[in-house]
């Protein structure tokens, strides 16, 4: 099987899904999506786009937060046909049976592991209950539309304001490439020799109430990523607005270096 991630997590840039999905099927391969960055920002269509598979959390663009349950999502074609690797006893197909030897559970019930997590998934029910409101309001096409024209502002923004201060752009201009997060780049400056600054522009953005966060260049690049998840569900353009000129203020007043903004913590 292939596995793929629909949005990656580092750039933003978003794969035609259907497109791969025909090519793998074509090679005569199985496709397992990720959608840990594409569940509730942008639409998703898996019974259109041909896929066999696909995972995803709920803690993310589904609003159910940190600990809220995970999903999978298997083809009816495929339900009966693979075992859960993770089994557990609400997958069995007859739990309380106590038989000796497991049996699983017929269809998409076989994916099942344990005890569901009760106060998660009431918290992720909540934030699911947001998103159906919206079908009044045009549902996942009006969010999508609204994610780009949050996205277009925050780009050309950052382009006008934080000119001269080292930010490139990671994510996909194309509106058809790109979720909804955009992730901006900053190589090291010759003159500082402790990195890019990347992680303490962030942590100095985080104490001015403008949450994004930082990831680390790969050993193929010398440029760090800071990464802005702009959900359209309750993002306003104010909002972009404002978290750009925070982020001009750091720059431009140098506040990113001061010292307690570049301290390493175990969440960045």
């Amino acid at each position: 099987a292939l596995l793929l991630t629909h949005v990656n997590y580092r750039t933003g840039a978003m794969h035609d899904m259907a497109d791969l999905t025909a090519k793998a099927h074509a090679a005569g391969v199985l496709t397992v999506w990720d959608l840990a960055h594409s569940a509730g920002a942008v639409p998703v269509d898996l019974n259109a786009a041909g896929a066999d598979f696909s995972i995803g959390c709920g803690y993310k663009y589904l609003n159910g937060g940190p600990g809220a349950p995970a999903f999978v999502w298997v083809h009816p074609r495929h339900a009966d046909r693979f075992w859960q690797p993770l089994s557990g006893w609400w997958g069995h197909a007859a739990p309380f049976e106590f038989t000796p030897d497991y049996q699983p559970a017929p269809g998409i019930a076989r994916y099942l592991c344990g005890t569901q997590p009760i106060l998660s998934m009431v918290a992720l029910e909540c934030g699911l209950d947001v998103f159906a409101a919206t079908e009044s309001i045009g549902g996942m096409a009006a969010l999508r539309a609204k994610s780009l024209a949050l996205t277009d502002l925050f780009i050309a923004l950052v382009e006008e304001r934080c000119a001269g201060h080292g930010l490139g752009l990671a994510t996909p201009r194309e509106h058809a490439q790109r979720g909804s997060q955009v992730c901006l780049t900053r190589a090291a400056p010759k003159e500082l020799s402790g990195g890019s600054g990347a992680y303490a522009i962030v942590q100095a953005l985080i104490a001015r109430g403008v949450i994004g966060d930082f990831r680390a260049g790969d050993s193929s690049q010398h440029e760090d990523i800071l990464r802005f998840g702009l959900t359209p569900l309750y993002t306003g353009f104010a909002d972009v607005w404002n978290a750009v000129e925070h982020l001009h203020q750091v720059l431009a007043t140098g506040e990113w270096q001061r010292p307690e903004f570049n301290q390493k913590h175990a969440v960045t």
